[in-house]
């Protein structure tokens, strides 16, 4: 169903049905919304947008941790929806919805604190600097986060003072819908909140609307270039971007104990591969033999399963069956290129969905690509050192994370400042961020718009003032 204007509805576009990628159950089914769907959503937050946008920030926040709270209190069913939707194990679907609750007073101290300009004393004059909501913004979320990275830009939006059209990916229509059903719990005003169900063509009516005014898009490559070919004549949208990465893992000095080895599993295989951070390509510098055996063996003893099965796997199926047949088609050809199969990935029984996770050696391979694989596929590149193996590294258009595990602190120092990432992380796993940052990269994989702490930076307009010094402003709300 779809939420508009603080009622239910049923969309009048075409129908489709989400399934578990598990079993291939029917997890839901509804309308995708039509024209007129996307044209009332507009009409019912632009009506709500002036009476939210003067609340109080404080009265803002005040909704958001009532949202907080109630999703708190249906952890297990919304890690559930999760599980049921996407695949992921019980306990990672867990701590997605817990990143969904702590995301509510990291948002609100981000907010509080990146909006914390003095006023200026300009002798006869003092500046200032207000902060003004964008007004009506869409948020277009992923399905392999569909709760905690959706809500990662919508609660930033909401608190800043803007009214929101959430159109989630048509793979995850059920978790949205659980999440909207809580923002109504919460007491969201009529308007403020509009949920469009739908896929590509409802995206397509979303952005192409006159009334929007921020479109925040976290997904693929091909998706965000048509995105910014649809905005390219309206620089009134404001159009914020995270586009994945095909990221570097560099191990410059294994250690004797091998404990780099589940770093390494933890950054190419948690959430089957299908994280932004996931590591795409491990770089491994002088002799690796003894490395790589304990990678093999290791990766080799990963339990994959249905989110349910006991004992609890490590990874679940990936998203659909035409997800894992682009892993397994990408596979063949490399190694029909001149990669070494290390450990292939293989369909399981399970269903069509569930791959093993996969090793290939493509030092030699001569049909590389700089793609982002989003599934359980590790490419291994052998270089002579560390030089060549900050060259590999950057031997890319995209630029989102980049990992180096061993070395010294001033090795570290040079990959820092050398390596193009927006996140680059030093002896733990690439998939390691945190809330209390920014999250975002360079190159192909973003628009310098960088969310998780930085998020309240795209959703307000700074506004600049000056008045005479016996006249003080008041106070930003």
């Amino acid at each position: 169903m779809l939420y508009m204007g603080g009622k239910w509805k049923n969309g009048a576009g075409q129908t489709f049905a989400s399934t578990n990628p598990a079993n291939g159950e029917t997890v839901w089914e509804g309308a995708a919304a039509a024209g007129a769907d996307v044209d009332a959503a507009f009409a019912a937050a632009s009506d709500a947008l002036s009476a939210w946008g003067v609340q109080t920030v404080e009265a803002r926040a005040e909704l958001l941790r009532a949202f907080a709270e109630i999703v708190r209190l249906n952890r297990t069913e919304l890690a559930d929806a999760i599980s049921a939707e996407v695949g992921k194990p019980r306990w990672d679907a867990a701590s997605e919805v817990d990143a969904t609750v702590g995301k509510i007073e990291v948002t609100i101290d981000a907010h509080v604190r990146r909006r914390a300009e003095e006023s200026i004393d300009l002798k006869a004059r003092i500046g200032r600097t207000w902060y003004r909501p964008l007004g009506v913004v869409a948020v277009f979320g992923p399905f392999n986060f569909p709760a905690h990275i959706a809500n990662g830009q919508i609660v930033p939006a909401l608190l800043a003072g803007n009214c929101v059209l959430f159109k989630p990916s048509e793979l995850t229509p059920h978790v949205a819908e659980l999440m909207t059903r809580f923002w109504e719990e919460a007491g969201v005003p009529p308007g403020v909140f509009n949920l469009l169900q739908g896929d590509a063509q409802t995206g397509r009516r979303i952005a192409e609307h006159p009334g929007l005014r921020g479109l925040f898009f976290t997904g693929s490559l091909p998706t965000g270039l048509k995105l910014r070919e649809t905005l390219v004549h309206r620089p009134e949208v404001l159009l914020a971007l995270e586009l994945g990465g095909n990221n570097p893992l560099v191990v410059l000095e294994p250690d004797e104990n091998l404990t780099q080895v589940d770093q390494v599993i933890q950054s190419a295989f948690i959430t089957s591969g299908q994280r932004c951070t996931c590591v795409r390509r491990l770089i491994l510098v002088g002799p690796c033999e003894q490395f790589l055996a304990a990678l093999r063996e290791k990766t080799a003893q990963i339990v994959v399963d249905a989110a349910d099965a006991i004992p609890e796997p490590f990874m679940g199926p990936l998203i659909h069956a035409a997800a894992a047949e682009r892993i397994l088609s990408e596979q063949q050809r490399l190694i029909a290129g001149g990669a070494v199969e290390l450990l292939a990935s293989r369909q399981l029984p399970n269903s069509a969905a569930f791959l093993s996770p996969g090793l290939i050696d493509v030092t030699h391979c001569s049909v590389r690509t700089d793609e982002e694989m989003f599934g359980p596929l590790l490419q291994v590149v052998r270089v002579d050192d560390f030089a060549a193996a900050i060259a590999e590294a950057n031997d890319t258009r995209f630029g989102l994370v980049a990992g180096l595990l061993g070395g010294d602190q001033a090795a570290f120092e040079q990959f820092r400042r050398e390596v193009n990432a927006g996140l680059i992380n030093w002896n733990v796993p690439t998939t390691g961020a945190s809330g209390r940052l920014p999250f975002g990269g360079t190159g192909a994989s973003g628009n310098y718009r960088p969310a998780g702490y930085f998020a309240a930076d795209f959703c307000s307009v700074p506004v600049a003032g000056l008045v005479p010094a016996d006249k003080l402003p008041e106070s930003q709300s």
